[in-house]
């Protein structure tokens, strides 16, 4: 048979490698790091830019959700005051409740100042007491007064060291540099597993990659834009009910955030779990039919373990991975094996 041309070798795939000995896997080992430390160097230098303005969108759930708490506390001073102005025989609203929620929705929080008698007569332009300098409480008045809820330091994360915002600042400009680098860093993790695989093998990188991404993006997307809100209404009412004000902590709040979307994204990869253990024969379809029940058991025990425990957060990541299961359990049926996948190791290219 004549030699090939030169112009007639198809391209080569840059995943496509051939089996190699045992240091050449560890320079394949070594280039893939230095690769992804380089992808995350860069992203991590994106992040710094973005670190104020990522600070500032992380702690919007958390602001939203201290809002609506301290608007429904303001709701129920502004009930309890205009309850006693009513007892007091003072002309108020027939509906108090409606009149509290008006208030309260108008942003008026109800405090009070003690103030000395003479201080207030002068201030309302009244004839100034006789009396001496107030120097007790008792002495003082009690004067109802309202402020804005837009103004209540109560809204804003505390940090409790000088360094605290310097660390919270690095720490969320290195997890935005994750983000930027991570299809990066993912491309050159899968680049070098293929070098271990079979020819016919290498075809799922191109299908497993994306979805990968894909579906880790989505559950941790599922956790910051919805499930974060039902977690912190939860946390905030067991607070109304223990008789606490909440008052977070920037660093905390920040461990927070970063842990529960991560634990989403990691739990969104059960359907390529799934689809891996059916192909190297641990599974098949039928057990995974046939377990089930069993299956969303140790779903629900997963999304306990993996959420604040509250049941809003928990049916959000509990529902969508039994979706997810069935849909794992459709990608194997539907990905049928191939007869190449049932090759002996022998007959692996290379």
């Amino acid at each position: 048979m004549p030699d090939q041309a030169p112009n007639d070798t198809p391209p080569a795939d840059p995943l496509d490698r051939s089996k190699m000995s045992f240091p050449a896997h560890l320079e394949e080992l070594r280039s893939a790091l230095f690769k992804s430390l380089a992808a995350l160097a860069i992203g991590t230098g994106l992040g710094l830019m973005l670190g104020f303005s990522a600070v500032d969108y992380i702690q919007e759930p958390l602001r939203d959700s201290l809002e609506i708490f301290y608007r429904g506390q303001a709701e129920k001073e502004n009930l309890t005051r205009l309850e006693q102005r009513q007892q007091a025989g003072e002309s108020v609203p027939d509906d108090l409740a409606a009149t509290a929620e008006k208030m309260a929705d108008d942003g008026l929080v109800p405090d009070f100042l003690l103030i000395d008698p003479r201080d207030l007569a002068k201030a309302i332009g009244q004839a100034v007491p006789t009396t001496e300098f107030a120097t007790t409480r008792e002495d003082l008045v009690k004067l109802p007064v309202y402020k804005p809820l837009e103004k209540d330091p109560r809204l804003k994360l505390i940090s409790l060291s000088g360094q605290e915002p310097f660390m919270v600042y690095v720490k969320a400009s290195l997890v935005v540099g994750a983000m930027i680098a991570s299809p990066f860093i993912f491309y050159f993790i899968w680049e070098f597993v293929a070098a271990g695989l079979y020819n016919h093998e290498r075809k799922y990188i191109y299908i497993f990659l994306p979805m990968s991404l894909g579906l880790f993006f989505a559950g941790a997307a599922l956790a910051f834009f919805v499930a974060i809100g039902y977690v912190l209404d939860f946390l905030f009412w067991f607070n109304a009910q223990m008789g606490i004000n909440p008052t977070p902590q920037i660093s905390e709040w920040i461990g927070f955030v970063l842990i529960l979307p991560l634990g989403f994204g990691i739990s969104f990869q059960l359907p390529l779990v799934m689809l891996f253990l059916e192909r190297i024969h641990v599974f098949s379809v039928e057990v995974y039919l046939s377990k089930w029940r069993v299956a969303v058991l140790v779903i629900s025990v997963l999304s306990m373990l993996l959420t604040p425990a509250d049941p809003g957060s928990m049916l959000l990541m509990g529902i969508p991975l039994v979706i997810l299961y069935f849909g794992g359990i459709a990608l194997c049926h539907y990905m049928p094996r191939s007869k190449a996948d049932d090759v002996a190791p022998g007959s692996a290219g290379g």
